[in-house]
């Protein structure tokens, strides 16, 4: 049997319109655009990416658009090894596309069209591709076929790590509690996080009662906090002048699971993350600066140690 594949990502891949602002307009107004850059993204595609930059191998599920094999896009995950063999084609279709807009305090409002990616509710779980991946990370998509993947994955005794991110208004109480049944890191950040707990009436350790064995909270400058079963660790995030927040999220946890699936420490785990994301929020767009394995260590030893 061939080797296992160490993660497979499933979500979207997209293309992403970064937009600076000064303010967000109020209802009914407008605002100046004072930046627009136009960028390769998607959750899922960015953790795939940036997880195959570090060195392991990754395995994407998108829907996409029936032209984006021709794309540059295509060609840079076939140029990292990606292994695509599980996209979706979807003719006639665009690429998913996301508008981030962000004002002078790094506030964030997201607008997503879905475009291929409505073909996630036309289509099974791929249990062979589940059975033959150590981990499933399950980004922005479909609660329905998040919730088919994960149930796969956990009867395959696979790991499932799980991100709604700005999706999680589409996931109603019951399917949002099914996928976290199923799920053993559960990635979220602070804001999000809280929603999470809101919608299911729980607090964190009524969280850990239904599932995930980890939970990872993001919080931006002020670092991470993972929680586990007897532990609560704090990491501080590296000062760096972050020029644009977009995508690292999704570095982190593509930081954070290259090193836990290669047996690493929850803090070791959690630092590497941290330093992958710095590299990220240097310059704008989720995938311009993606650090080599090397790089990131380097600077993870230099602030933590």
């Amino acid at each position: 049997m061939a080797n296992k594949t160490d993660l497979l990502t499933v979500g979207h891949t997209a293309l992403d319109y970064i937009i600076k602002v000064s303010e967000f307009p109020k209802a009914n107004f407008s605002t100046q655009i004072t930046d627009l850059k136009t960028f390769d993204g998607g959750a899922a595609a960015n953790v795939a990416i940036v997880g195959a930059n570090l060195g392991i191998s990754t395995s994407l599920l998108s829907a996409v658009g029936g032209d984006f094999k021709n794309s540059d896009y295509f060609k840079k995950m076939k140029n990292l090894k990606v292994n695509t063999d599980s996209m979706i084609f979807v003719p006639g279709e665009t690429e998913p596309t996301a508008f981030v807009i962000t004002d002078k305090h790094k506030n964030q409002i997201s607008y997503f069209y879905w475009g291929a990616s409505k073909e996630f509710n036309n289509i099974k779980a791929p249990i062979k591709t589940i059975e033959n991946t150590k981990a499933i990370h399950l980004a922005t998509g479909a609660p329905d076929f998040n919730w088919k993947c994960s149930l796969a994955a956990k009867n395959s005794d696979t790991l499932v790590s799980f991100d709604p991110g700005q999706d999680l208004g589409m996931y109603n109480f019951q399917q949002l509690k099914d996928v976290i049944k199923n799920t053993t890191i559960l990635f979220s950040n602070h804001y999000e996080l809280e929603r999470i707990c809101q919608n299911l009436n729980v607090d964190i350790n009524g969280l850990k009662k239904l599932g995930p064995k980890i939970i990872v909270k993001t919080c931006g400058e002020k670092g991470s906090i993972i929680y586990s079963k007897n532990e609560k660790i704090e990491i501080d995030a590296i000062p760096i002048n972050a020029v644009d927040p977009t995508g690292a999220g999704d570095s982190y946890r593509a930081g954070f699971l290259s090193r836990f699936l290669n047996g690493e420490s929850l803090e070791e785990s959690a630092k590497f993350a941290s330093t992958v994301s710095s590299f990220i929020i240097e310059e704008q767009g989720c995938q311009t600066k993606i650090p080599t394995f090397d790089d990131a260590y380097q600077r993870m030893i230099n602030f933590y140690k």
